[in-house]
């Protein structure tokens, strides 16, 4: 659509990395997002000239890429013991993402604590504002993706993270929906001066989940999630996108919708879709 750009998250195609790449092309996107944790993508598995290489493979495409995903999973950065080695494939991630001309990294950090007096909310802080502040030194975003924790609950974390403007957020309207039943809209408002990279998914909340259990933080004891919420096809959920992209486009934001298609038997069939979904909302 005009007033954004059309990404799509290569690895929901379930392709090979260059398949998934020149797939995106075809099925209209602009920009690519790349899982970047494990496997061909890590940072340790690409040399220098591996990284020229790949480059120069997204540009003849005609593609940049939108976010790099580097997401540790599981507890995020909420145990102290295995932060060192998470931050440090953090920073390699960003470095990784600045060779491949892209200034952005996705993350799930775990789930905010409610208040600060929680021991987890220093040990989140800590690693948070060390990765704030070298993505800063480096020109780069931090991303947050949003989903398990009040979006007013984590823009209080933000803000009191002072460390420049290394951490940003990654918005997925399908999260806050699905997992805490939160208005995307209102989720754009607390959380505009941060917002710098989106997921475009949909999905149904049928009734409120243990956030802690959705992430892989705490057991969720054989429950059947799909009894919770649901991922949809884009426009085939509650996400009011109308509303959404408007309450975007009021805070100044430009930059990407990117399609995530995380379930579902026909990942091309539904990327398709959704790359029509939100050329039709133009």
């Amino acid at each position: 659509m005009a007033r954004f750009k059309i990404g799509i998250m290569a690895d929901g195609l379930r392709l090979p990395l260059r398949a998934g790449i020149i797939k995106s092309k075809e099925l209209g996107a602009e920009g690519i997002q790349l899982y970047a944790t494990a496997g061909e993508m890590a940072p340790d598995n690409l040399s220098k000239e591996q990284r020229r290489e790949l480059l120069a493979f997204i540009k003849a495409q005609g593609l940049i890429v939108s976010a790099l995903c580097g997401d540790p999973g599981g507890h995020g950065f909420g145990v102290e013991e295995k932060n060192p080695a998470r931050i440090a494939l953090s920073k390699a991630i960003i470095d990784l993402a600045l060779d491949l001309e892209c200034n952005v990294v996705t993350t799930h950090i775990g789930i905010v604590p409610e208040t600060t007096d929680d021991p987890e909310w220093a040990v989140m802080h800590k690693a948070c504002r060390e990765l704030g502040l070298y993505a800063t030194a480096q020109g780069a975003h931090f991303a947050i993706e949003t989903g398990p924790e009040p979006s007013a609950r984590l823009r209080e974390f933000l803000d009191g993270l002072d460390c420049g403007k290394g951490m940003g957020i990654n918005l997925d309207p399908a999260n806050l929906l699905m997992v805490i039943g939160e208005d995307p809209v209102e989720s754009v408002k607390n959380l505009a001066p941060y917002i710098v990279h989106t997921h475009a998914k949909d999905g149904k909340m049928f009734k409120k989940s243990d956030p802690r259990a959705v992430y892989g933080i705490s057991s969720h004891g054989g429950l059947d999630m799909n009894d919770y919420f649901l991922e949809l096809p884009l426009g085939a959920g509650d996400v009011d996108f109308l509303r959404y992209l408007e309450a975007l486009e009021q805070t100044g934001y430009k930059g990407f919708l990117t399609i995530e298609r995380e379930v579902g038997e026909t990942p091309e069939e539904d990327i398709a879709m959704a790359v029509r979904f939100l050329q039709g909302l133009a």
